[in-house]
């Protein structure tokens, strides 16, 4: 049963997630110890502003979940903001990419190119030449045509490669299926034999690793853990078949966030629950016992990190319903209008940050300056009546926001980005 919302007696789930991942005093939200609306007022609107130190403790949080099994690195493609970046590599973290702009990004912030996967079914032949003469720790093949693009690459060079597999249906899961049906990401788990074979024939490649990537944006500790059992037997398979011991089992990223009413968080206890028995499984077979075993979370880590916030240009009614026009839209947060896969749009956690815990003046929908009436960020936002000059903050922004949007749709300027590390607010992205 979850709890009611503003307006019906309780906090909004918005204002629940702005005291658990925040701080609000005296009605103002803080993000790392400083009013929003001070940032907002510093920096101007639209804006995008992460905390450093919520990214730190999710980090903590997972590799505390999964010690003993399993090493984080961060999926660059939720936030490829090079300071974002940065955090991650200062926690540890190795990284995930899937372009060559990712890998600059990565090498420029700190990344050991050791400490670099790179992924994508998609590698140009560009892409893969600079990342093999600077260095990478692992390329994951994805295609027949990928293994002979390496090969006449490699100039005699052994590069070290797992293969990617495309699970079969029992274990795919979550918001976004990545595998268990047809797919271009990886080889097909049923062909996985003779794939192995061509690979292992080859003199220039090196065959390290496998990766199984089931689904995205999954909140059930037990799929998570299922799937993950999953990739260790395809690892043990693989293993058996070129008859040597592996060197990583990447298990892929999906842990997802809570967005919409009436979800709960991962449970990362349930999920540590799971642990002891994933390592007996790695255990049990000496052929994968020695392997570094892979995680690539990105929105985990960073979603809940960002806000993203917008000034009110109008507030207006049509026809009996309530309109707040902002500054920012979907062509800066496409998840948030719902036009990033969602089939039934609902609304991510908004607020008035600056006036949190006010009585709602009724539902509102909150658009942004577009011509088109795509662009919605909420629906049915309970929200105190606002007036021009008020702010708007959408949570749960830091992952598939501005890397993920039109920027440059109908040409209104692109939004600047804020990291607050303790107290202490930069400016990193926009007009630096």
């Amino acid at each position: 049963m979850t709890a009611p919302e503003a307006g019906n007696g309780g906090p909004s789930q918005a204002e629940r997630l702005a005291a658990e991942i925040f701080s609000v005093e005296a009605g103002h939200l803080l993000v790392g110890g400083v009013r929003l609306a001070d940032i907002a007022a510093r920096h101007g609107t639209p804006l995008y502003v992460y905390d450093a130190a919520v990214m730190r403790r999710n980090h903590a949080r997972l590799a505390r979940a999964l010690a003993g099994l399993a090493d984080i690195h961060y999926s660059i493609k939720a936030n490829p903001n090079p300071a974002v970046v940065a955090v991650f590599l200062a926690e540890g973290a190795g990284v995930e990419i899937a372009s060559l702009g990712e890998y600059r990004i990565a090498r420029a912030a700190g990344a050991a190119p050791g400490r670099i996967l790179f992924a994508g079914p998609g590698k140009r032949r560009a892409e893969l030449a600079a990342v093999m003469a600077d260095g990478i720790g692992e390329i994951h093949l994805e295609s027949f045509e990928e293994i002979a693009r390496i090969e006449a690459l490699a100039g005699g060079t052994a590069v070290p490669v797992a293969i990617r597999v495309n699970p079969v249906a029992e274990v795919q899961g979550g918001a976004m299926r990545m595998g268990g049906r047809p797919a271009p990401f990886g080889f097909d788990e049923e062909d996985l034999d003779a794939v192995v074979d061509r690979v292992a024939a080859s003199s220039c490649l090196k065959l390290t690793g496998v990766h199984m990537f089931a689904g995205t944006q999954i909140l059930d500790a037990d799929m998570l853990a299922a799937q993950w059992t999953h990739g260790l037997a395809v690892a043990r398979r693989v293993a058996a078949r070129i008859g040597r011991p592996l060197d990583t089992i990447d298990l892929g990223g999906g842990l997802g966030i809570p967005y919409f009413a009436g979800e709960k968080p991962l449970d990362l206890d349930r999920l540590a629950s799971h642990v002891p028995t994933l390592k007996a499984e790695q255990a049990a077979d000496p052929l994968i016992r020695a392997a570094r075993i892979v995680v690539e979370p990105g929105r985990f880590l960073v979603g809940p990190a960002g806000v993203y916030v917008a000034g009110v240009l109008a507030a207006k009614r049509s026809r009996g319903a309530r309109f707040l026009v902002t500054d920012g839209g979907m062509h800066h947060h496409l998840a948030a209008s719902g036009n990033l896969g969602q089939v039934i749009k609902r609304d991510y956690p908004l607020l008035a940050p600056d006036r949190v815990g006010a009585a709602s003046a009724g539902p509102a929908s909150v658009v942004g300056p577009l011509c088109t009436p795509l662009d919605t960020i909420a629906r049915k936002a309970e929200l105190p009546d606002l007036d021009e000059g008020d702010l708007v903050a959408v949570l749960q922004s830091g992952a598939y926001g501005l890397t993920a949007s039109p920027v440059h749709f109908l040409g209104h300027p692109a939004p600047k980005e804020v990291l607050v590390d303790n107290g202490t607010v930069r400016l990193v992205g926009g007009d630096t």
